[in-house]
This record gives structure tokens, sequence and C-alpha cells, in this order.
């Protein structure tokens, strides 16, 4: 799913994809300058190794998001604490998101319960 950042305004913009049984659910909302505000909720069952044994099992995500997203380059003014996405074409891609956040959270260190 693919949206055009001049389309969001401070009217906040639903959005809802999906990959396997992993749900990522939000809205994009302008902030300010060239600043959108993404802030979501990744929910669903991800297969994952564990990092002690390396069998697979699966984790249950519930994880909260929230960043911004530059429409072009950021030029940091130190005003903000969240991180920034840069798009440089003017368009955000929701489903790349997805699938950055759940690389993000599988190469973090995760451990099964027989091994905890």
């Amino acid at each position: 799913m693919k949206v055009m950042l001049r389309k969001v305004t401070s009217t906040p913009l639903d959005f809802e994809v999906k990959f396997n049984e992993i749900t990522f659910k939000g809205y994009l909302e302008y902030y300010k300058g060239k600043l959108i505000l993404l802030k979501a909720n990744i929910v669903g069952p991800l297969v994952t190794e564990c990092d002690i044994c390396a069998d697979e099992f699966i984790m249950k995500l519930d994880e909260n998001v929230e960043f911004f997203i530059s429409d072009g380059i950021y030029e940091d003014d130190n005003s903000i604490s969240l991180d920034v996405v840069e798009s440089l074409d003017g368009n955000i891609d929701i489903d790349e998101l997805l699938n950055s956040e759940i690389e993000l959270i599988k190469s973090d260190y995760h451990s099964c319960e027989s091994c905890k």
C-alpha cells in the first residue's frame, strides 16, 4: 500500500496492512514542515529463531510503533525525539515499513520458552 505524502493532512489517515498473520494498523497525520507522524501497532504471530538453541518458535507480537516520515531529506533541528524515515519520492510504502519493522524486531535477541 503506497500513500502520497502530500495527501496526508492534520486529519488522521487510517491504514491497515497484513503480512501473513501479522497486522500493521494505525494512522498517518501531518505534524509540521515536511514531517508526517506515523502511529501504529503491529500484532500477530512471528516465526523467529531462538538465539540460544537456534530452534524456531512463534513469538507473539504486540508492538507500538511511532516515528516521523519526512517528505524529502530531513534536516535535524533537535526539536523532536522520534526517529525519522526519509521519503525521497513523495510516497511512502506502508508494506515496506511493516517489513522493515519485522526485520528490526527479528534482529533483536530472542529466546524460546525452554531456553529462558
